[in-house]
């Protein structure tokens, strides 16, 4: 066996580099389109919370079941993404994931309880494979500028989301007023990219040499751990964003679509710094600071939202998207910039994501929990701070300008 490094390339993986510029830019243009994708999901339950609280018998704390779940499968499902990649190739992951997330999206909107749950944890299985397979790709196929498709990426995740916050209300209420319209109507996009995606992800042939190659060490390496809690830690701060801020706002006094345009504000605040942040902070030396940094703004935004006078929630919600944007796309470039090469890049996102954001899952949870305990989401500050703290240490070990000390080792080929 022999260690891969970052400077050998693989030959079964030049082949899938795109041959021309323009072939670049559209594979960059594809991967934005997935990521656009992968956070509708949970953008749409947010503001459709309250109506669902209405609508059926769902409570404070099955709600917070409910916005754990798919956080939940992320964490469950992503250490599968890399191996199912190394069976059939990422692109075929890309595109099998693209088909349960247009399935799981539409199966929410069927009308009962057991669909809106089962159809949230098939979306939410096939959200983690995207997660983890992004990075890699572009770790792959974007070696001299991951900064900038990082943040290309990201920004197109949180453009998704923002887009879910700002118009599911109103297209549910242009569709007849039903939460399950405004859960549903987004598999429509979803299943659009799926068809856009699938000639790419069917054209040639399964890489098999890639099934030979296995990474060791990474689970025993501290800064691989770093890594993973600073994504995890993160991860809690934007699914209680996700899943609570309109809520919260809601029960500060606002109404459905006011709340859901405060959300939908700084999320899309996320956007441009999800763009500018990880160009700016792949240039630097080390990225201690900047994710420390970012951590407690994003913290404090947060808290903002939730405790201080309304008629400042618009520059709290600025202030949480900048923290936050660039928070998760900083999350998402310590994965590339730890790695030595896109083999252990794709186990890194799958044990950062993996653990990470089962992790994660704990921060809505226990955001319904305080809430039914107390009456108030007033509590949940502790909670919030202390994200925050413990993501800002987590962050500063990550940006330490080190590679994780796993290697990709290629197997012997079997004796024919």
């Amino acid at each position: 066996m022999k260690p891969v490094g970052a400077s050998t390339p693989h030959p079964a993986t030049a082949s899938t580099r795109p041959s021309s510029s323009m072939g670049q830019l559209l594979l960059g243009l594809s991967l934005m389109l997935i990521a656009f994708n992968l956070r509708p999901l949970f953008a749409s339950l947010s503001v459709m919370l309250p109506d669902l609280l209405q609508g059926t018998a769902l409570t404070s704390v099955s709600a917070g079941y409910l916005t754990t779940l798919p956080v939940l499968c992320l964490g469950v499902f992503a250490p599968l993404a890399p191996l199912l990649g190394q069976r059939i190739g990422p692109e075929r992951t890309l595109l099998l994931a693209l088909l349960m997330l247009t399935l799981g999206t539409g199966l929410r909107g069927l009308g009962d309880i057991y669909s809106l749950f089962l159809g949230t944890a098939i979306a939410g299985a096939a959200i983690a494979v995207g997660n983890v397979l992004l990075p890699s790709v572009v770790k792959r196929d974007f070696p001299t500028i991951p900064g900038l498709m990082t943040g290309l990426y990201t920004m197109a995740l949180c453009g998704g989301a923002a887009s879910a916050a700002a118009l599911t209300l109103p297209m549910a209420r242009y569709l007849g007023g039903s939460w399950t319209a405004g859960l549903a109507v987004w598999a429509l996009p979803a299943g659009l990219v799926l068809l856009i995606w699938a000639p790419r992800a069917l054209r040639g042939g399964v890489l098999r040499r890639q099934s030979r190659r296995r990474v060791q060490g990474l689970w025993r390496d501290p800064l691989a751990w770093q890594v993973t809690f600073f994504m995890g830690l993160q991860s809690a701060l934007a699914y209680c964003v996700f899943g609570w801020v309109a809520p919260i706002l809601m029960e500060r006094g606002l109404d459905g679509v006011q709340a859901g345009l405060v959300l939908s504000v700084s999320i899309m605040v996320q956007v441009l710094t999800c763009l500018l942040v990880p160009s700016f902070a792949a240039r630097r030396k080390d990225q201690r600071l900047v994710n420390a940094a970012l951590a407690l703004t994003a913290a404090a935004g947060l808290l903002g939202l939730l405790l201080a006078p309304l008629s400042t929630i618009w520059g709290w919600a600025v202030l949480q998207g900048i923290g936050q944007g660039g928070l998760f796309a900083m999350a998402m470039t310590v994965i590339v910039l730890r790695s030595p090469d896109f083999h252990v890049a794709a186990h890194l996102s799958g044990m950062s994501q993996g653990v990470g954001y089962i992790l994660a899952a704990f921060g809505p949870l226990l955001v319904g929990v305080l809430h039914s305990a107390t009456g108030s989401y007033a509590a949940s500050g502790w909670l919030f701070a202390a994200i925050g703290v413990c993501g800002a240490l987590n962050g500063w070990g990550a940006g330490r300008p080190i590679l994780v000390k796993a290697r990709a080792m290629e197997r012997a080929a079997p004796h024919e």
